[in-house]
C-alpha cells in the first residue's frame, strides 16, 4: 500500500468510531497535520510533545482529534509532496516543524490554518507580517538564534580556553543562521574563525578534512534542521576529528555530542498545542501573536569529554540544566 493510501487508511478508520445516534454521526473529529523534517524515529520526542500538550489542554486522541504526521526523513524535497497529502486530508490545522516545513505549506496554501512550532525568525522567513501581527494563515513560537549561537562559542572557548582557531560549520541552503553574530563573538574573543559550509551529508567528510587541515580546535555547529536531520553522522565525524563540538539541540549531545546550548524544542513543541486549541475553537492564526521561547537549556556529556581528553569547568557544570554521565 502507498503512503498516501496509508494515510487516508488510517485516517478514516481513526474517524470511523462507532457512534449512538444520528446526531454523534454527524459530529466531525478534527483533524490536526503535522510535517516533520527528520524521520519518524528521530522526530518521536517532539510528537510526543505536542500529544501530550494537547492531553494537558483535555484532548482525547481519536475522540476529541486525530493526529496525521507527515516524515520528510530529512529529505526537503519531499516536502511539497508531504504537504500536499496532508491538504489533500483537509486538516482543521497544520503544526509546521521549521521554517522548510512553514515555507512548504504557505507556499501550498493560504487557509488552512497553520502552527510553526520551531522557528528562529518567521518574519525574516516571510511566514509572518509580524510577531504581534501575523497577518495570514501562520503564527507559533519562535526563538531568537543569532544571540544564541554567539553564546554557544563562548561556552565552548571557555571548554577549551586556550583555544586560537574555532571552525563554524553551516548549510548554505540555510541562511546565514546566525554566522554575523558568530563573527564578531570570535573576534571579542580573540578568536580566529574558519567557516566550512556543506549542502549536504556528502558533503561532511570533505568539511571536516578541511577543518583538520585549518587546525581547528573546536567546532560550532550551526542550527539547520538538515544538521539535525543527520546528527548521528556528524557526531561521528566530530568524534573521529578530535574536536570540540557545541551544539543547538540537546539531541546532540544526547547522542553522544559534547555540548549544546539553546531552546528547549520539546517545550516548544508541547507549548504549540496552545495554538492548535485557540485556532480549533474558532480562533484566527492573523490574530495570534507569535510567542517566543522561554526556557534554554546547557547540556554537556562528561563521557564524550573524557574521550576528549577535556575537563569541563566545575561552575559551567553548576549551571547545566543536564549532565550525561
Amino acid at each position: 500500500m502507498d503512503r498516501r493510501r496509508f494515510l487516508l487508511t488510517s485516517l478514516a478508520g481513526a474517524l470511523a468510531a462507532p457512534l449512538a445516534s444520528e446526531a454523534q454521526q454527524a459530529r466531525r473529529i478534527p483533524v490536526v497535520g503535522s510535517l516533520w523534517n527528520g524521520s519518524e524515529a528521530i522526530s518521536a520526542p517532539n510528537v510526543a510533545a505536542v500529544r501530550q500538550g494537547l492531553k494537558e489542554l483535555g484532548y482525547v486522541e481519536g475522540r476529541d482529534v486525530t493526529i496525521v504526521s507527515q516524515y520528510a526523513d530529512g529529505k526537503f524535497e519531499r516536502f511539497p509532496v508531504l504537504v500536499k497529502e496532508l491538504i489533500e486530508l483537509k486538516p482543521d490545522v497544520i503544526v509546521a516543524a521549521g521554517p522548510q516545513a512553514g515555507r512548504a505549506i504557505k507556499q501550498a496554501t493560504s487557509t488552512v490554518p497553520v502552527v510553526m512550532a520551531v522557528i528562529s525568525d518567521p518574519v525574516a522567513e516571510g511566514l509572518v507580517q509580524s510577531l504581534a501581527r501575523p497577518g495570514g494563515n501562520i503564527t507559533g513560537i519562535a526563538f531568537e538564534n543569532a544571540e544564541l549561537t554567539a553564546k554557544r562559542l563562548e561556552l565552548l572557548k571557555r571548554v577549551i580556553p586556550g583555544a586560537t582557531r574555532v571552525a563554524a560549520l553551516a548549510d548554505s541552503t540555510f541562511g546565514s543562521g546566525g554566522l554575523p553574530e558568530l563573527q564578531a563573538a570570535a573576534r571579542s574573543l580573540g578568536l580566529e574563525l574558519q567557516v566550512v559550509e556543506v549542502r549536504g551529508p556528502a558533503d561532511f567528510d570533505a568539511a571536516f578534512r578541511s577543518a583538520r587541515a585549518a587546525r581547528a580546535e573546536g567546532l560550532v555547529v550551526l542550527a539547520s534542521p538538515l544538521l539535525s536531520a543527520n546528527r548521528k553522522s556528524l557526531i561521528a565525524h566530530a568524534a573521529s576529528s578530535r574536536l570540540p563540538a557545541t551544539y543547538e539541540v540537546r539531541t546532540f549531545v544526547e547522542d553522544g555530542g559534547l555540548m549544546s546550548y539553546g531552546p528547549n524544542f520539546q517545550d516548544m513543541y508541547r507549548r504549540s498545542a496552545t495554538y492548535v486549541d485557540k485556532i480549533l475553537k474558532g480562533a484566527r492564526p492573523a490574530d495570534l501573536p507569535v510567542e517566543q521561547a522561554s526556557r534554554f537549556d546547557l547540556v554537556v556529556n562528561l563521557k564524550t569529554a573524557k574521550t576528549l581528553g577535556l575537563t569541563i569547568p566545575p561552575s559551567l557544570l553548576a549551571r547545566a540544566d543536564q549532565v550525561i554521565e
